[in-house]
């Protein structure tokens, strides 16, 4: 006779992650949450540009991009639950991207120096096309005043790892040298608000209650 191991997890298929990144593929592995990731091939600038000529705020700019690759993703997997997620970054009116290179990483650090900045996370779950929830959560973060010298330090060490996170840093790693104060959720500040996805989550029928 045999026996199922049982799981928090309740759907036959994993959850498909839009996304390539492995901080996100990750959390929800350590929540209990199967993932198998689809990049969704979308412009990310083709899809900020316009909101942001429009005006559109972070948080908004923050909530379309996930939106974009979570429906971009799922009318290409049909019956799957496909989560997008995305986090904008602004400063002071600025909006901040992923530095290109380690360059660019020294410069983005230092316009952050010894200021606050948020960051703004959302998430949208999709099935066949459609939207059946969304979420979103930002976080304020005191970065403290940095010299050149450690700056040049920092992402000599950091290496290409910086450049794969909005601001250059990732506070689980060596970023957490980087700041004096955070105000906000731990998993928002990481890019996923975590805890809003599990309930949306139990909402669809996909996790144990």
């Amino acid at each position: 006779m045999s026996h199922r191991t049982p799981s928090l997890w309740l759907a036959e298929m994993p959850l498909l992650l839009a996304s390539g990144s492995t901080t996100r593929r990750d959390m929800l592995w350590a929540a209990g949450i199967p993932v198998e990731t689809a990049r969704p091939g979308i412009d990310e600038r083709e899809v900020e540009q316009p909101l942001r000529d429009e005006g559109a705020s972070e948080d908004a700019i923050a909530a379309a991009l996930g939106c974009a690759k979570a429906l971009a993703v799922s009318l290409a997997h049909p019956g799957r639950y496909v989560l997008g997620a995305d986090q904008t970054l602004a400063c002071d009116g600025v909006a901040h991207h992923k530095p290109t290179d380690a360059a660019a990483a020294a410069r983005q650090i230092a316009a952050l120096s010894g200021r606050e900045h948020r960051l703004h996370s959302a998430f949208v779950l999709a099935r066949d096309g459609e939207i059946v929830a969304e979420g979103l959560q930002s976080a304020t973060l005191a970065m403290r005043p940095l010299s050149e010298a450690f700056i040049a330090a920092y992402v000599a060490t950091a290496g290409d790892a910086i450049l794969s996170s909005v601001g250059g840093y990732q506070l689980e790693g060596l970023g957490g040298q980087l700041f004096e104060r955070v105000d906000g959720d731990h998993f928002t500040v990481l890019g996923l608000p975590l805890l809003a996805l599990l309930a949306a989550l139990r909402e669809q029928g996909l996790l144990l209650s």
